[in-house]
């Protein structure tokens, strides 16, 4: 016996040693990985490489991953009519790791459009943070007879069907502006689908089509050279980078007041103390001079709200859709 209460004594005292050691160590692993982020965060943008989102995600992952204090790359994973990113993400491991930089059309217009979606934007994703606004303008080529909206509008009246817009492709945003235009204005438009806007814009350009909506960062450019002539903005009060330009409503359309937004999104089950985290984060980073700039330069409203704020406009936005998109369905 006398012989053993040494060893025991040893031994015990031994481990309460070691739980004194481990235990700050245990309990702040635990404390902290609720919030925590250890590894490089991939931002998935749904759109090729290139575009305005694309452009907007890679301006705003150097900032944010100073925020946050780790590497964050942008990865485009573009398909399913820019609802392939959302997809993956929705089914991400719910560590923070994997975000989507999402552009609204994939959740406000696809659900209405789309005969089957891998996901539902509403139950399947987690709202992290706002981003920007964003508008379109409306553009004409440089040689048509119509100098303001009301010209415009006269100049479709007398030939129904005659004046042709693009779009990015059936289902986009400039797509559905359109169609809102056509039936606002009592207009008969001919739609003709490109695969981006790009494409659009050079046939606008070269005259092969009359019109389109355009996001204001990539369209600016062409107007100020010349190439084209802007007729109205989308939004209801006039964007800053087009003073001059009218808005739809001013410009003889009341009512058409119609933008988009990129926001950040996870995965459903992300532990509100990690979301609570990527939105100071977004925040903080937002409110950087480096990227104020960068975004008023391209025409973008930086948005700055609660997470809730992105889940109710895009349940209010997919209302409004549904009623323009009836008809319209895509695989």
């Amino acid at each position: 016996m006398r012989s053993c209460l040494p060893t025991t004594f040893r031994r015990a005292l031994l481990l309460v040693c070691l739980a004194g050691a481990f235990a700050p160590a245990w309990a702040q692993v635990a404390a902290g990985a609720p919030s925590s982020i250890t590894g490089p965060i991939k931002l998935l943008v749904g759109y090729s490489a290139g575009g305005p989102v694309d452009a907007a995600a890679r301006q705003f992952a150097p900032v944010f991953s100073r925020e946050l204090g780790v590497p964050v790359v942008v990865e485009n994973r573009p398909g399913a009519n820019a609802t392939l990113a959302g997809d993956v993400v929705s089914k991400s491991e719910p560590d923070g790791r994997t975000l989507w930089f999402a552009a609204s059309p994939p959740v406000t217009i696809s659900p209405n459009i789309m005969k089957k979606m891998a996901f539902d934007p509403a139950k399947d994703l987690l709202p992290i943070a706002p981003l920007v606004s964003y508008y379109n303008v409306l553009v004409v080529n440089a040689n048509l007879p119509a100098k303001d909206l009301k010209e415009l509008i006269a100049l479709g009246k007398a030939s129904p069907g005659k004046l042709t817009y693009g779009s990015a492709g059936v289902g986009g945003s400039n797509h559905l502006s359109g169609e809102l235009f056509a039936v606002k204005a009592g207009l008969q438009l001919t739609h003709v689908p490109y695969k981006g806007n790009a494409p659009a814009m050079t046939d606008v350009i070269g005259g092969q089509i009359s019109m389109m909506f355009d996001i204001i960062s990539t369209a600016r450019g062409h107007i100020g050279g010349g190439r084209v002539r802007a007729v109205a903005v989308t939004s209801s009060q006039r964007n800053p980078s087009l003073p001059n330009v009218p808005t739809m409503s001013e410009a003889g359309v009341p009512g058409f007041d119609v933008g988009g937004w990129f926001a950040l999104y996870g995965p459903p089950k992300l532990p509100a103390a990690m979301a609570a985290r990527l939105h100071e984060a977004t925040m903080k980073a937002l409110a950087s001079t480096e990227l104020k700039l960068a975004y008023s330069d391209q025409g973008f409203e930086i948005w700055a709200a609660p997470a809730q704020d992105v889940a109710t406009r895009a349940a209010k936005e997919r209302d409004m859709w549904g009623t323009v998109t009836k008809g319209i369905q895509i695989d």
